[in-house]
C-alpha cells in the first residue's frame, strides 16, 4: 500500500462503502492517522460526513445522551408544568387539581321586565322566607327560581336545593310504574328543573350532588313530617297541588331556608276548589303575612318566545 503524502508510515486510511451491484454509494469516509507513543494510540485526525453527525455515537457518555434532544419525544420539558415535585418526584395532587379546575359559569339575575324585577328582589331578599309566583308559560318563574337557588348555594347561603312537585299527570295521562329508585322515578317530573341545572353543571357533577343529597328530588307527599334547614325548596307546578299539600309544605320551613312556589292557574289539572295555588293566592291577598311575598306575571312578561303570547290568546 502506497504512503499518502501527509500520513506517517503507520497511518491507515479506511473507506466504508455501501451499495448495490449496479450502484455504489459512499456514505461517509473516515481518515485516521495513528501514532504509537509510549504504548498509547493518539488520535490526530478525525473527519466525519454530515450523515454520520446525525447518528448517535457510541462514544457519547450518558450525560451527553441526556442533552441530545433529537431522540426524545419532546424537545423541551418544563418541569414546572408537570404534576411532579422536584425534590421527591412524587405527584402533587393539589397542583393537578388546581390546573384541571375549570371556572364556573357565572350566574346573573338580570330582569327583563318590571314584574321580573319584583320577583328577583323577592328571591334575593333575606327577609323574605316564602315567595309565591304565578303567571303564564314562558315568563321565567321556574328559571329565575333555579338561578337564585344555585347562586345562593354557591355563595354559602344554603347547603342544599330540594326540588319537588305534585305527581299529577297531564289530563290524567297514565305512564305505568316507572323503574329505578326514588330519584329515577321522580326525574321525569322534575326534568324542567334539571334542564336549568344542566346549564351550569355537568352530568357527572349532578350525579355527585344527587348521591350526596346536595340536590334532592322528593315527591310533595313525602315532605310531610320533615324539617328543612339551610335549604332552598322549589315547588314547581303548584297549581296541581291541593290546599292541604301547600299548607303542609310551608310549615316544613326552618332556619336558613326559603320556599319558592311557582305555577300557572291556567294550566291546572285540578278543579278550582282543589287548586292549591289559586287558594294560596287568595289567602295572601286577604292576609298580609310578614316574610311572605306574592308575585304575578302577565302576557307582557313572556320572554321564552314571542309566539307563546299568541298561542295563549288563541286558546283563551
Amino acid at each position: 500500500m502506497k504512503n499518502p503524502g501527509n500520513l506517517s508510515p503507520t497511518g491507515v486510511s479506511i473507506i466504508f462503502i455501501i451499495g448495490t451491484p449496479t450502484l455504489t454509494t459512499a456514505l461517509f469516509t473516515e481518515s485516521h492517522t495513528l501514532n504509537t507513543y509510549e504504548g498509547q494510540d493518539v488520535l490526530q485526525e478525525y473527519s466525519v460526513s454530515n450523515h454520520r453527525r446525525n447518528t448517535l455515537s457510541k462514544r457519547k457518555t450518558s450525560a451527553l445522551r441526556q442533552k441530545d434532544t433529537r431522540y426524545t419525544n419532546k424537545r423541551y420539558i418544563d418541569e414546572s408544568k408537570t404534576f411532579y415535585m422536584n425534590e421527591s418526584k412524587t405527584i402533587d395532587f393539589s397542583q393537578a387539581q388546581q390546573q384541571q379546575k375549570k371556572p364556573r359559569k357565572p350566574i346573573d339575575l338580570v330582569p327583563q321586565s318590571i314584574n321580573q324585577e319584583k320577583y328577583i328582589i323577592a328571591l334575593t331578599d333575606p327577609e323574605t322566607d316564602i315567595v309565591m309566583v304565578s303567571g303564564p308559560a314562558g315568563t321565567g318563574k321556574t328559571y329565575l327560581a333555579m338561578l337564585a337557588a344555585i347562586k345562593a348555594m354557591r355563595a354559602g347561603e344554603c347547603d342544599r336545593i330540594i326540588l319537588t312537585r305534585p305527581a299529577v299527570a297531564v289530563d290524567d295521562e297514565k305512564h305505568g310504574f316507572l323503574p329505578g329508585d326514588l330519584n329515577q322515578k321522580m326525574e321525569p317530573w322534575v326534568r324542567p328543573l334539571f334542564d336549568i341545572l344542566r346549564e351550569y353543571y355537568s352530568v357527572k357533577e349532578i350525579k355527585y350532588m344527587l348521591d350526596e343529597q346536595i340536590v334532592e328530588i322528593t315527591p310533595l307527599a313525602f315532605c310531610r313530617g320533615r324539617n328543612f334547614k339551610h335549604a332552598w325548596i322549589i315547588l314547581d307546578e303548584a297549581q296541581n297541588a291541593t290546599p292541604s299539600q301547600l299548607k303542609m309544605l310551608m310549615t316544613r320551613i326552618s332556619e336558613g331556608s326559603k320556599i319558592v312556589i311557582t305555577g300557572d292557574v291556567e294550566q291546572t289539572d285540578r278543579r278550582t276548589p282543589e287548586n292549591g295555588l289559586l287558594d294560596l293566592k287568595q289567602k295572601i291577598q286577604q292576609n298580609k303575612v310578614p316574610g311572605m311575598t306574592a308575585c304575578e306575571f302577565d302576557m307582557r312578561d313572556i320572554r321564552r318566545h314571542k309566539i307563546i303570547e299568541h298561542i295563549l290568546k288563541m286558546y283563551s
